[in-house]
């Protein structure tokens, strides 16, 4: 008689592997061409709306509005700077200033060269040469959540420079993060690279509901945040530039800490009383016996996205910190706040 031969295959065996095997890389070849096609699909529709400057080999994306007295922004990790124009601050802020919104590196339409670390001070050396090279002298620089480490870095190390800082939201600690691990794995080599262009960014955008409600709780998401192009951050490219800062979130608070005690600017810190991404408790408040002079609000109500509840109050005291610039102080003297009609909390 002849044999029957069989065609099926018992889970373990070699056959079904190679199976399972085949049928992962071709989920994963599936997901790399639609995160391609997605980010080619945000690209065109969200085309740099700016100008464009090159630094050291490194082409830097910024808005520029207004006029008056330089004001830079430098946004958080995972952003760029729309985030500031959805916010309200961008226009706010260009009512009284000239005002500059880098994309900093590998964010936004800026470039992030593999070559370099892009530490908070590089970034704030790359940032500075920028400015020169725009013609701004002695601006205010205004942080906000990772970009209060590049904001602290330029006073640090370019401190005749810098005339004042805002800091908002600011990590400014090396406190346990965690979920610092699972954030930066995508920067890992080899590995990374491939969950950059093929898991990581449907995951991202299947929590980002979840992310949102995170950075903004305990105030609702508001509406205009929603206009925000989430895939131009879950491009392969800016998924590792947000990795790499969440990796080196720790190792650089703990290094600018140490210089605190060199910060002789007029300083304002502002952070949200029930922010739930950066304990208030553990860095603003600590920051502000650490750094005595600086003017501490705190903001009841409130999460991290400081800048989309209360703009005003963001811009108020930078005022304060003009006035007190002004008058030659690093602190901002009492009747800076009456001048500027603004309340400290």
């Amino acid at each position: 008689m002849p044999h029957r031969i069989s065609t099926h295959t018992e889970p373990g065996t070699p056959g079904w592997g190679s199976l399972a095997l085949f049928a992962a890389a071709a989920g994963l070849a599936a997901s790399a061409v639609y995160v391609h096609a997605k980010k080619r699909a945000a690209e065109q529709a969200n085309p740099a709306q700016g100008q464009v400057i090159e630094i050291d080999g490194v082409r830097l994306h910024y808005l520029e509005r207004g006029e008056g007295s330089p004001l830079v922004l430098l946004h958080g990790n995972g952003l760029h700077s729309e985030d500031f124009a959805l916010s309200g601050l961008l226009d706010a802020a260009a009512a009284s200033h000239r005002v500059i919104v880098f994309d900093r590196p590998g964010f936004g339409h800026s470039e992030r060269p593999a070559d370099t670390s892009w530490t908070p001070e590089a970034q704030a050396r790359l940032i500075y040469k920028a400015l020169r090279a725009l013609g701004v002298e002695r601006p205010v620089i205004v942080g906000h959540s990772w970009g209060t480490l590049v904001a602290l870095a330029l006073a640090l190390d370019y401190p005749r420079y810098v005339r004042a800082m805002t800091l908002v939201s600011g990590y400014y600690y090396p406190t346990m993060r965690l979920d610092a691990p699972l954030a930066s794995a995508p920067a890992m080599p080899l590995l990374g690279q491939l969950l950059r262009h093929t898991v990581a960014p449907l995951l991202g955008r299947l929590m980002w509901p979840a992310l949102a409600r995170r950075m903004f709780g305990p105030a609702p998401v508001p509406e205009r945040f929603n206009r925000f192009p989430e895939w131009m951050s879950l491009r392969p490219a800016q998924l590792g530039a947000s990795a790499a800062e969440s990796g080196m979130l720790m190792p650089a608070a703990a290094r600018l800490s140490q210089r605190y005690g060199e910060l002789r600017l007029p300083i304002a810190l502002l952070a949200g009383c029930e922010d739930r991404v950066v304990s208030p408790e553990a860095h603003a408040l600590r920051f502000h016996q650490d750094v005595p002079h600086s003017d501490l609000q705190l903001e009841e109500g409130c999460g991290h996205m400081l800048h989309y509840a209360h703009p005003e109050a963001i811009m108020a005291a930078v005022a304060r910190l003009e006035v007190g610039a002004r008058a030659g102080y690093a602190h901002i003297p009492p009747w800076a706040q009456q001048d500027t009609g603004a309340t400290l909390h």
